[in-house]
């Protein structure tokens, strides 16, 4: 390297600031890095070892790391826990899920567990999973644990001072949001969603749209919301009833995704709705699917514009 490269990145060090290739920071000294606290991830983990017996006997849990923004890379993502000296890497598996180990060291340093990623570019669960179950399905009884330990995890994005949008009700919240009869804790499901239907032997209830997108249905404003750690990946999410008792442990969560195939036959297009029905509230995903909702009726057109599927609220 010639002594100008090594007096450039000198600088570049000396000031704290960073460069990266593909959102990957080459430089870890970060003005605002992407971090959690270890001694809050470790007692999440602690209450899940606690509430396992409950919840999810056969379970594991991992924590997993999620894209929020568009065009955020994560294959190859490094993890590390750190605090001034201390450097312990963990390994993040393919899935983008990781594990944690209880350290003295990094306990006693207060350290943090960071990502080579940018402040904002990423969220963070915990993943919660019980051998047997479907890909795309999850387990209710998992799902309430996942929410319990990330909350005891402070896992959930912040937000800036005076952002009155519906996650502020998760402030100063811990475990106990969880029992709500309905809280607003975003679940990640792999793809777009179309649908989301619980599942008790022959009980059998779908969602309402209002529980998927994050609530976007009933926010003419979705788009404008970058405080939401769903950021760019709204049609991914859904609620689920975490509280309702009525909904044993063992309920499965049924995940339609967008681009499973729907009915044959629908030779209908979004202009032939929208002049029959209306505008509706349109729900136009950076996937090219749309959802349109209307007081009966919800449809799904795929990016061609054409009816994919549809159902009754």
């Amino acid at each position: 390297m010639s002594a100008l490269r090594l007096c450039a990145l000198a600088v570049l060090l000396a000031s704290g600031l960073a460069f990266a290739v593909d959102d990957a920071v080459v430089v870890t000294a970060v003005r605002d890095p992407v971090k959690k606290s270890y001694r809050k991830m470790l007692e999440g983990a602690a209450l899940f070892e606690a509430r396992r017996a409950e919840l999810a006997p056969a379970a594991a849990l991992r924590f997993k790391l999620i894209a929020r923004k568009p065009g955020t890379r994560l294959e190859g993502v490094e993890l590390k826990v750190e605090a001034g000296s201390l450097a312990i890497p963990l390994r993040v598996a393919s899935d983008r899920t990781f594990a944690i180990e209880r350290d003295a060291a990094a306990l006693k340093e207060d350290a943090d567990v960071i990502p080579n990623r940018r402040a904002g570019s990423l969220t963070w669960r915990a993943d919660v999973r019980t051998p047997g179950v479907p890909g795309d399905a999850r387990r209710l009884g998992d799902l309430r644990l996942e929410c319990e330990a990330g909350m005891k995890s402070g896992l959930i994005s912040n937000y800036p001072a005076g952002f009155f949008g519906w996650l502020e009700e998760l402030f100063g919240k811990g475990v106990e949001f969880c029992h709500r009869a309905a809280p607003r804790y975003l679940f990640f499901a792999e793809r777009a969603l179309w649908s989301v239907t619980l599942v008790d032997g022959e009980r059998r209830e779908v969602l309402p749209v209002e529980r998927l997108y994050a609530g976007a249905a009933n926010d003419p404003k979705w788009k404008q919301d970058r405080f939401c750690d769903c950021e760019a990946i709204f049609e991914r999410t859904y609620f689920v009833p975490l509280g309702d008792a009525s909904w044993p442990h063992d309920t499965r969560v049924e995940l339609e995704s967008m681009d499973q195939p729907g009915e044959a036959g629908l030779d209908t297009t979004k202009e032939m709705v929208r002049s029959a029905l209306g505008e509706g509230v349109a729900l136009d995903f950076a996937s090219g699917y749309e959802v349109r909702v209307y007081p009966g009726i919800v449809f799904l057109f795929d990016p061609a514009g054409s009816l994919a599927k549809a159902r009754a609220r």
